[in-house]
């Protein structure tokens, strides 16, 4: 898996493009482009990989992805089975501040969008409070043309502006590496995903990376801010997060065992460490604000 320079194509006539696309998985290749990204995931539900940062995504959320920050929506294996009959539906809006954009982003108008651009510059996780407002708002921006979809997107913009709560997808901005150094990466994060449920030791990634185990500790740490086995962990729990809430029907250890810890009493440590709450808790947790939320909306997006 490379990290792919990607081109989005946009037209002449176009300052930003949306993309309405209901596909079997997501895009399968760790890559990267110059435009701001915002997508909202309509149906669908995996991992997504942000720079050096790893986060669950499901339907009904909205991610805001940096230029040039490398990242996959990687979907649950379910879908990659050629007997899946399921399917992802995105809505992606594309532009480029630094591109035609430049002189309006530029204005001393847009300052507070500027901060905020900056701020985050890996991008960000929108709040669910703001589901009907920045959806309908996302809506209006693909129902629009000319003129008036370039006033639905400053509108779009200016929502940005008032969110609380938003949660940055990377504590520290993300810088990119060589074209070279991004596939190495892409390759070993690939290794990582296709083997954190197995016995995997980090002579086995090590070896695979073409390096001592000594220096692939330094190199990984230097280019993702993780240790090892710390990536290795964020993964194994992420996933663990996505069978407790999902599959209520598995008990607590064979989640854990099945997601690659070989002790309860580690499993249970690690997730506290990552996610500040006990398996049990967690999933007391999440029923609790799903049946909230489905309470005050009638549903659960």
């Amino acid at each position: 898996m490379e990290v792919l320079p990607f081109t989005v194509s946009i037209p002449q006539d176009r300052t930003i493009v949306v993309l309405d696309e209901i596909l079997p998985y997501f895009y399968n290749f760790l890559h990267r482009h110059e435009e701001v990204q915002l997508t909202w995931i309509i149906e669908g539900e995996g991992t997504l990989i942000a720079g050096s940062n790893i986060h669950m995504f499901r339907a009904g959320e909205f991610y805001l992805i940096g230029p040039n920050v490398p990242h996959l929506f990687r979907c649950e294996p379910i879908y990659y089975d050629p007997r899946n009959e399921r399917s992802v539906h995105s809505i992606t809006i594309y532009f480029n501040p630094y591109g035609k954009l430049r002189s309006l982003f530029n204005l001393p108008e847009m300052k507070s969008i500027q901060i905020l651009l900056q701020q985050f510059q890996s991008g960000f996780k929108l709040p669910q409070a703001s589901f009907h407002d920045i959806s309908s708002r996302i809506l209006s921006i693909q129902n629009s043309e000319g003129i008036d979809q370039l006033m639905q997107f400053l509108q779009l913009l200016k929502a940005f502006c008032s969110l609380n709560k938003i949660e940055p997808l990377a504590v520290n901005p993300y810088t990119v590496t060589t074209d070279s150094e991004g596939v190495r990466i892409g390759n070993i994060y690939n290794y990582i995903i296709q083997n954190f449920d197995k016995a995997v030791s980090l002579e086995d990634v090590a070896s695979f990376a073409n390096m001592t185990p000594h220096a692939f500790c330094r190199y990984f740490k230097k280019h993702t801010n993780y240790t090892f086995i710390g990536f290795l962990n964020k993964i194994r729990v992420n996933e663990a997060c996505k069978i407790l809430v999902n599959q209520s029907d598995r008990g607590i250890s064979d989640v854990a065992y099945s997601c690659g810890f070989t002790s309860i009493i580690n499993f249970n440590r690690v997730f506290k460490a990552i996610t500040s709450k006990s398996p049990s808790s967690y999933i007391e947790e999440y029923n609790s604000v799903t049946h909230a939320s489905f309470s005050k909306t009638g549903t659960l997006g």
